[in-house]
């Protein structure tokens, strides 16, 4: 009998091995075909067992079950729902428009899952060794599930599109002969693609993805000791939130959730450099306890990056530079021990709105802060973290941090204007602090009054001068703009001259730097 004429009676093929032949009438009554033998050791996929004849069917029948298989039973829905069972040779479904249900639990591949250009319903693979899947521009109406997985050579999914979630939950992921573990290029995703507890050896590349709820790599390993990317996201969207965070292990840990207390939790953890340039998300971008091991030349690049809520709470990277050029957030929530120290972290043209700080984060630390993302002097951060403090109500700090400002600027200057900044910086603060051109006013007010009331001095021309005043005349001294009529009308000799010169001087250097305060200030109002 063919099988094309055993497939339209609906009758089995002649060439069926036993295992296929049941395989065949379990897909027909729509039933799991299990084919474990109920030893734990013995039925692992991922273990050394071998597995014989007894559980082994072709490739090429599974493929000719989904693509063109026999009628289902009457009262039943035909799907194929495999478990235990080793599968001989590659199957390959490229093209295929796929049909039925189909589900496989610790099943073992001998060769690679090639479903390039293929379509389905719903795809689940469960704790199944893989040697590669190759799904290029693969479509789903529903799920793509690959939990519990492991993939020898990694995982293709350049420009797949999957109508609702894709799961890669506890899936172990080698890295393919181009150093990538996961090529998910251009990938959509309807809903949530949730790879908690991932393990990925290579690169894992998202560039340009689209995720239609959130992105969860709670607990999840990554590691890429042969190249400098091991998270490539540009252009990624996420309409709600990316969450590189803890995750619970053991069966009361749910997927999704905060870990409770008393849950044993594994960290996100990266080893190698971290790329979400130019990346759009809708709610949050999470790094709870994340932990980032860099090298020197690798970056946690978040250049451009636009999202409602930054939560950097991760552990201080060690080593690397965290980059964050450009990008707008409109909550800023951190911690003053997450931050990389000087050199290590670039800040211009990075956008907030609000500090939200977990924990105690003085206004020193805020501006070892700033001042560890100015390698050179930079106003900008300053006057952004001013701009934010002072909208906050906090007027007195955002001035603190624009005389931050001016100091640092001073280290720039020449010698002359450093000078002449040290002057302003003593007296007035750059403007930051009037009060001290009026305390200076009336030291010296009060040191010029006692000075010049020491002794006399002879008028320059008689019964043409005002009364002998010290307090007035040494006023008038220090008041470069106004004229009290005093000065001009004496004859001062020796010291007293140079007193006098001395009064004058300092009197412009207070109104001058005022001056440039007030100017500072209006500038800002």
């Amino acid at each position: 009998m063919t099988e094309g004429a055993g497939l339209r009676a609906g009758e089995l093929p002649d060439d069926l091995t036993a295992a296929e032949a049941g395989m065949w009438q379990a897909f027909r009554n729509g039933s799991v075909y299990d084919l474990s033998s109920g030893d734990t050791v013995a039925d692992d996929p991922h273990g050394g067992h071998p597995w014989g004849e007894e559980r082994t069917v072709r490739a090429r029948i599974v493929c000719w079950l989904l693509l063109d298989g026999p009628p289902a039973l009457a009262g039943r829905v035909a799907s194929l729902k495999l478990a235990g069972v080793h599968i001989r040779g590659p199957l390959d479904l490229a093209g295929g428009t796929v049909t039925p249900y189909v589900e496989m639990h610790r099943c073992r591949f001998e060769q690679d899952v090639l479903l390039p250009e293929a379509r389905f319903t719903t795809l689940r693979m469960v704790d199944c060794s893989v040697p590669r899947l190759e799904a290029a521009r693969v479509q789903t109406e529903g799920d793509l599930h690959l939990p519990r997985c492991r993939f020898h050579r990694g995982i293709r999914l350049t420009d797949a599109q999957i109508g609702t979630d894709l799961m890669l939950n506890q899936a172990v992921v080698h890295r393919d002969r181009s150093g990538r573990s996961v090529a998910a290029d251009g990938l959509t995703v309807g809903q949530d693609l949730q790879a908690e507890l991932l393990e990925s050896h290579g690169e894992l590349s998202l560039r340009a993805a689209t995720i239609g709820v959130s992105l969860s790599l709670r607990g999840a390993r990554l590691v890429n000791p042969w190249a400098r990317l091991t998270l490539n996201a540009p252009q990624l969207t996420v309409e709600r939130s990316l969450y590189l965070t803890p995750a619970g292990i053991g069966a009361q840990a749910m997927s999704g959730m905060t870990p409770a207390q008393g849950t044993r939790i594994q960290r996100f953890s990266c080893e190698g450099g971290i790329r979400l340039d130019d990346g759009r998300f809708g709610d949050a971008v999470d790094f709870e306890q994340a932990r980032f091991t860099l090298s020197d030349d690798q970056e946690l690049s978040l250049r451009r990056v636009q999202t409602p809520e930054l939560r950097f709470l991760g552990e201080q990277p060690a080593r690397g530079r965290v980059v964050l050029s450009g990008a707008r957030v409109v909550n800023l929530m951190d911690r003053a021990d997450a931050w990389p120290g000087p050199g290590r972290l670039h800040m211009g043209g990075f956008a907030y709105d609000n500090l939200v700080p977990r924990g105690p984060f003085p206004l020193a630390e805020r501006l070892a802060w700033v001042g560890a993302a100015t390698a050179e002097y930079n106003p900008e951060p300053y006057e952004r973290l001013a701009a934010v403090l002072r909208s906050g109500g906090e007027d007195e700090d955002a001035r603190e941090v624009l005389l931050a400002k001016q100091r640092r600027h001073r280290e720039s200057l020449p010698l002359a204007a450093k000078v002449w900044g040290y002057a302003q910086d003593w007296t007035v603060a750059y403007g930051y602090r009037p009060g001290r051109a009026a305390v200076w006013m009336a030291v010296l007010w009060a040191a010029g009054s006692l000075a010049f009331a020491r002794s006399g001095h002879p008028p320059m021309k008689r019964g043409e001068h005002p009364e002998w005043d010290p307090a007035l005349f040494t006023l008038d001294l220090l008041l470069p703009v106004i004229d009290l009529g005093q000065v001009g009308f004496w004859q001062l000799r020796g010291g007293w001259q140079w007193l006098a010169t001395a009064m004058i001087l300092l009197g412009w250097i207070l109104a001058t730097t005022v001056a440039a305060g007030a100017t500072r200030l209006l500038r800002r109002n």
